[in-house]
């Protein structure tokens, strides 16, 4: 066996013979890792027969048999359980709630199968800690392993009904030189783990780690091998977590689960409208709520501005929650087709409960909160506003708006403003400001 040093590109799997600071495939910086390959020549060679094709896929009969969670958000996120042969992959911020969800689903599905958990990051001391701080009593088989084939051969002799592998990053295959958390290790021990939920019908939940700008870390391939990718996300000082799904095989990829981070663990949010309004203000200046869409749900959420003059040349604009470039073309069509004067304050957006907002029918209810913060006055506390703000001021219509509507009216909000109501930024302006 001869090995060789190359450096493979963490975002497009591009090689290069030597490390620079960007790749010259696709021009990320900072994203060549190390890795070793054999070069040495193969004993044998192989010759492939061709294979004639007997079986026609409409002569397949399909069964889908779902493996339930008994937590109805994720079970939503899924779209229905997990597959009796999928792999699925969990990825999230260090703290944010992955192992806690884990557990959580594993003593669920230990009520009607058997469950096998391997750990290479936390001892079995940690998990059993947790499980008995979150009152779970369901038998799940615990091992603390680093090792592929040791994972192999334990689900070959164990034969259960759920594996999960926490974390796919540490764990290492001897027939791969390099170092556990390498591109190579990474995308063998997926392949291989993939293979035996084929081939043996055992669903498969593996636990990946997050670069700091909160892409998942390891190959771009490793999305494309397994079956579905979850994304856990939120903000470490609020109680809110939302599940997401950026890639099902097997259902939609537009589904959000909601859940509450409690004593007890995470806890499913049945009616998130009302908890992401809760404690709101009475006739709060600068406060607009508006109904966005997560796949089937509709939720009320409450978007904050405030303005205030500048201490410095440049004015300041910071947004939590709302894509801060986003924010800069609703300022500037503010300024020029409303008439709202912004050039010398510093304007602050924030979608309270910690929620990421990146549809359009955001955006008018973004400019009317500045607008109310700017001119200091507050709008009906019974008032919804939904809409897109093109560049020449115009509001556009946002799709699905009569389920909005009918969200918006079930919460006791009378007055809705949007497309149907006024045409332009000016126009819903001088509606309530005049």
């Amino acid at each position: 066996m001869k090995l060789k040093t190359i450096y493979l590109c963490s975002k497009c799997g591009a090689e290069s013979p030597r490390w620079s600071g960007q790749c010259m495939q696709c021009n990320s910086w900072n994203t060549l890792v190390e890795d070793v390959i054999n070069v040495g020549k193969k004993d044998k060679i192989i010759k492939h027969i061709a294979i004639k094709p007997n079986i026609h896929l409409s002569d397949i009969h399909f069964k889908e048999i779902r493996l339930k969670t008994g937590i109805g958000e994720i079970d939503r996120v899924l779209g229905g359980g997990f597959m009796e042969d999928s792999v699925a992959l969990l990825v999230g911020d260090p703290g944010i709630g992955k192992s806690t969800l884990t557990i959580q689903i594993c003593d669920q599905i230990a009520k009607a199968k058997s469950v096998l958990y391997f750990s290479g990051e936390e001892s079995v001391q940690q998990i059993a800690g947790r499980a008995k701080r979150l009152n779970l009593k369901n038998p799940i088989s615990i091992v603390n392993i680093n090792s592929l084939e040791a994972i192999l051969a334990t689900i070959d002799a164990e034969k259960p009904g759920f594996v999960v592998v926490d974390s796919v990053q540490v764990m290492g295959s001897e027939e791969i030189a390099s170092q556990a958390g390498s591109i190579s290790q990474v995308r063998y021990v997926t392949e291989q783990l993939m293979q035996v939920a084929k081939s043996k019908k055992i669903p498969i939940l593996l636990i990946g780690h997050v670069t700091k700008d909160g892409q998942l870390a390891g190959p771009q391939v490793l999305t494309h091998l397994v079956d579905t990718v979850l994304y856990l996300e939120g903000d470490n000082h609020h109680q809110f977590r939302l599940l997401r799904s950026t890639k099902n095989r097997f259902g939609a990829i537009d589904e959000v689960g909601v859940f509450n981070m409690e004593e007890k663990g995470l806890v499913e949010v049945k009616n998130p409208s009302a908890l992401f309004l809760e404690g709101r203000a009475k006739d709060p200046i600068g406060s607009v709520i508006v109904p966005v869409l997560e796949g089937t749900r509709t939720f009320l959420v409450e978007v904050q501005a405030l303005t205030n003059y500048t201490q410095f040349g440049y004015p300041k604009r910071t947004a939590s929650g709302f894509d801060i470039n986003r924010l800069n073309i609703i300022i500037a069509v503010l300024n020029r087709y409303a008439k709202i004067k912004l050039d010398s304050s510093d304007v602050f957006v924030n979608v309270v409960g910690g929620l990421k907002l990146s549809e359009p029918a955001a955006d008018l209810a973004v400019a009317m909160a500045i607008v109310s913060s700017k001119l200091q006055k507050a709008l009906p506390p019974d008032l919804a506003i939904m809409g897109e703000v093109g560049l020449s001021g115009e509001v556009r219509s946002v799709s699905q708006s009569k389920k909005r509507i009918k969200e918006a009216e079930k919460l006791g909000f009378e007055k809705i403003l949007s497309f149907d109501k006024v045409k332009s930024v000016q126009n819903a302006i001088s509606s309530f400001f005049s």
